[in-house]
């Protein structure tokens, strides 16, 4: 199988560069289940629900704020408790382990999510909304506001 990085002139596998991205995706998804409850858990183990994080993008930046989080736990110093985490970069079939603060992995976890589910969202007009981590019902929602600009152009000939 030819590799996709191959040298100029000798073409691009489309086929090997598939396979490539459907490991990847494998890979993306599986780290993210596990970054998902290894978060659910440190949330829960301090007494946090729920947990909203609004984001908001456009014109080729986007920014996710700061954590909103209640529960008995809501005081709760999310820099100072750390979790383990799985990173996956492109092209590497090894998933490498991290140790980020709750509120680092948190903001991970969202990028994530945005990137697997709407990559690009902070291009153009961009996107904007909220997740909502309900740590009861280990559940994640992304509420998600797509920003979309028209144009109707009519021609009349008479």
């Amino acid at each position: 199988m030819t590799d996709d990085t191959s040298t100029p002139g000798s073409g691009f596998d489309s086929a090997c560069w598939l396979v490539r991205d459907q490991e990847f995706a494998k890979l993306c998804k599986s780290a993210l289940a596990e970054n998902k409850t290894a978060l659910l858990d440190a949330l829960a183990g301090a007494r946090i629900d729920p947990v909203e994080v609004t984001f908001n993008g456009y014109a080729d930046n986007g920014q996710v704020d700061e954590a909103v989080i209640d529960g008995e736990g809501g005081d709760a110093e999310l820099r100072l408790v750390n979790i383990g985490i799985a990173r996956v970069e492109w092209g590497n079939p090894v998933v490498v382990r991290e140790t980020r603060s709750v509120k680092d992995a948190i903001e991970k976890l969202v990028y994530d999510l945005l990137q697997q589910t709407y990559g690009g969202w902070e291009v153009n007009q961009g996107a904007y909304g909220d997740f909502l981590f309900d740590v009861g019902d280990r559940t994640v929602t992304l509420n998600f506001n797509e920003r979309i600009e028209t144009s109707e152009y009519t021609q009349h000939v008479f």
